[in-house]
């Protein structure tokens, strides 16, 4: 059985994700711990700040929500680059299998359902030719 947990408690002690050169994949877990499963994945929170790589869930959905601050949403779509601001308060659905990308210029505390496996690139653009 699942319990209920507080957000804010869960992240008293994580790190602000400051995106640059720097960053290892235990820094990027311990600032985005994971509050509990969700189907394949599971429900991650925390706050960043910079623009994160190009990933994407080839099996299942995304769900994000803006908790403080906004985010710009980049998703790479056959048409071209498509952007979204997401504000905090908004949510935000990426498509299964779709590669994108989350910018805050400022610190934004994001939630998040993340399915698993997540393929991650740093490519300029990680989409086969």
């Amino acid at each position: 059985m699942t319990k209920p947990v507080d957000v804010g408690s869960a992240l008293w002690r994580a790190p602000v994700l400051r995106l640059d050169a720097a960053v290892t994949a235990d820094l990027a877990a311990r600032a985005f711990p994971q509050l509990m499963p969700f189907n394949t994945g599971g429900v991650l929170a925390g706050r960043f700040v910079g623009r994160t790589p190009w990933e994407r869930h080839p099996d299942g959905d995304e769900l994000l929500y803006v908790v403080e601050g906004s985010v710009e949403i980049t998703l790479l779509t056959d048409a071209g680059p498509e952007r979204h601001r997401i504000d905090h308060g908004s949510v935000f659905v990426v498509p299964r299998g779709v590669w994108h990308r989350q910018h805050a210029a400022e610190t934004a505390l994001l939630l998040s359902a993340t399915p698993l496996p997540t393929e991650v690139s740093g490519a300029e653009d990680p989409r086969p030719r």
